[in-house]
């Protein structure tokens, strides 16, 4: 097998930086190296095949990105990236591991919905991935079908407390699979939003000809995303559960997990990129003709983005120094303007809900290093290290160490990235989220397993190149 040798870089790990080589051998890595060290009195970079020089660059553990959506339905379409184009831009992104989300809807089987995910990804991605798995229909059947997701290497569930009729669960059907979870080991994930009553809120609104983008943000008001977030939590408490809530955006659904925090409850939180850097201004629109209007639409996501006048991204910026929050993922669900989100020109609730990030989210949060708003080494933490813990693939993911995936990055942050369509953008998208956001640092070299996989400006990997990730259960509760 190939031997790769990784010179002159500081490694980054969630602990510290310190100058190092890195030795790959074939898909795993072998050795951190003090520069320039012999090994069993050979100069190393004279016996590999491949010496990559790294000096003055970052050389930190590959991205994971726990919250994607790959060909999701949603809202009469679906979402635009399959997984070969979503991870192939993953990859140029510095992103070497997804996990995506296998879906169980009403009246179907768990089973059923895993397998048609695998169907969907097996042979087609880029860079390793694993599942979650949705339930959507909280019956008897799902109910005992999901032990058996720990022997499929799926260790974590999601529902919802959104959208009535699609994915719901009630506060009975929370509690069930909760203790479920409480009895397996299984991490139960929450989309936390007052569903039923976002739904009154939404018709209320278009009922007054309030239809443009903008109001999706108002109809989902962040009291009830923090309601649901407390309601979540305190079920969780009840049944000894854990819980990680996917997806925060606003700073009073945080106050509820710190809260919890405090009191020694194993819960969790995630935020995204477009609650750090978006806005709900954002989505006023660029004229005031209907169809300036809906360029909002581009940044209709749920839960949806806050005020920045209220303070919202300043305060998720502080929970992720804090702690308050432990990751940062994405959520990547992208639909095209023209065909997808324009089914909702005249109707805000039509407009399927998604933002596409996969591609930006190691710059994005890089940037929050420049800026001094995180550290370099909490910037691999909530991208890498707490993603792999959490999710059960840390020490095969998430660290440089020996024994690990040879899932490398190689960050200048003396290069640029100017982000934008025809210049960082390789989601199957016909628009950018962000567009016009400029990055101080880029991503120069990626492998996977070894495998050198995107490097200046070239893409070298290959359909099929990922492989599916079976994950043992979250390393924060074991």
């Amino acid at each position: 097998m190939a031997t790769t040798l990784i010179t002159g870089g500081t490694v980054v790990s969630a602990t510290g930086r310190s100058a190092a080589d890195v030795l790959i051998d074939g898909e795993t890595i072998a050795a951190v190296l003090q520069p320039g060290s012999e090994l069993l009195g050979t100069d190393v970079a004279a016996s590999v095949d491949r010496v990559i020089d790294a000096t003055g660059k970052y050389v930190i553990p590959g991205g994971i990105d726990a919250h994607t959506h790959m060909e999701l339905p949603f809202g009469g379409t679906a979402a635009i990236d399959t997984f070969e184009t979503g991870t192939r831009a993953a990859a140029w992104g510095g992103t070497t591991s997804i996990i995506d989300f296998a879906v169980q809807r009403y009246g179907e089987r768990v089973q059923d919905g895993l397998a048609a995910w695998h169907a969907k990804a097996a042979g087609n991605c880029a860079i390793d991935y694993g599942f979650h798995q949705i339930i959507g229909g909280v019956d008897e059947d799902a109910l005992a079908a999901m032990p058996g997701l720990i022997d499929e290497g799926i260790t974590s569930f999601k529902l919802f407390m959104a959208y009535p009729g699609v994915f719901y669960s009630d506060d009975a059907q929370v509690l069930r699979a909760m203790q479920v979870s409480r009895e397996t080991g299984l991490l139960t994930m929450m989309h936390a939003e007052n569903g039923p009553v976002i739904d009154v809120l939404a018709a209320q609104l278009v009922a007054e000809g309030k239809t443009d983008p903008y109001f999706h943000g108002i109809a989902r008001a962040w009291q009830m995303e923090e309601e649901a977030t407390h309601r979540a939590i305190m079920i969780a408490n009840l049944t000894g559960a854990p819980l990680y809530v996917v997806h925060v955006s606003a700073k009073q659904a945080v106050e509820q997990l710190a809260a919890a925090r405090d009191k020694g409850q194993n819960v969790f939180g995630e935020t995204c990129p477009q609650y750090l850097y978006l806005s709900l201004e954002e989505q006023l629109g660029a004229t005031s003709d209907e169809w300036g209007r809906f360029e909002g639409a581009k940044w209709v996501c749920s839960t949806p983005l806050r005020s920045r006048a209220e303070g919202h991204q300043d305060h998720m910026w502080q929970a992720l120094r804090t702690n308050d929050l432990q990751m940062v993922s994405t959520d990547h669900c992208p639909f095209c303007m023209k065909d997808q989100k324009e089914l909702g020109l005249g109707d805000f609730r039509a407009i399927p809900n998604g933002i596409g990030s996969i591609e930006h989210r190691m710059d994005l949060m890089y940037q929050g290093v420049v800026t001094g708003k995180i550290t370099l080494e909490r910037w691999v933490e909530l991208t890498s290290t707490t993603p792999a813990r959490m999710f059960g693939l840390y020490g095969r993911k998430g660290v440089i160490q020996p024994g690990a995936d040879g899932d490398v990055v190689i960050y200048d942050p003396n290069g640029h990235t100017s982000i934008g369509l025809g210049k960082t953008h390789h989601m199957n998208m016909d628009h950018s989220a962000w567009e016009g956001f400029e990055i101080d640092g880029h991503v120069d070299t990626v492998l996977s397993r070894g495998k050198v996989i995107v490097d200046g400006g070239e893409y070298l990997g290959a359909k099929g190149d990922g492989r599916f990730l079976k994950r043992g259960l979250s390393q924060y509760l074991t």
